[in-house]
């Protein structure tokens, strides 16, 4: 599995894996991306971490309500593994104390 932090009131969009732009019919299914119960606050925004399959390579984001925001869209291209994760948390941790 692959990992992100995604800001709150951003939404995902287009999803790309190896072979280009995510093919629900060759597929036979959406990728799975999943908001997993677990966020952090960095400068006053949660961002909630976002679990993709490993087949992923980017994911577009995009705010939710695009009225209210300047910025139309984003694609991130750094996914991150779940050690990456676990070393992110524990320097937040460290932080904190």
């Amino acid at each position: 599995m692959k990992y992100f932090f995604l800001s709150e009131g951003w939404t995902t969009g287009r999803v790309w894996e190896f072979g280009g732009l995510w093919n629900e019919l060759a597929w036979q299914r959406k990728p799975h991306i999943r908001r997993l119960n677990l966020s952090i606050t960095e400068q006053g925004e949660t961002l909630w971490l976002y679990q993709v399959e490993e087949t992923v390579l980017m994911v577009e984001v995009k705010p939710e309500n695009q009225a209210q925001l300047p910025i139309g869209q984003v694609v991130l291209k750094r996914l991150i593994t779940a050690e990456q994760v676990i070393e992110h948390l524990c320097s937040l941790n460290r932080q904190l104390m």
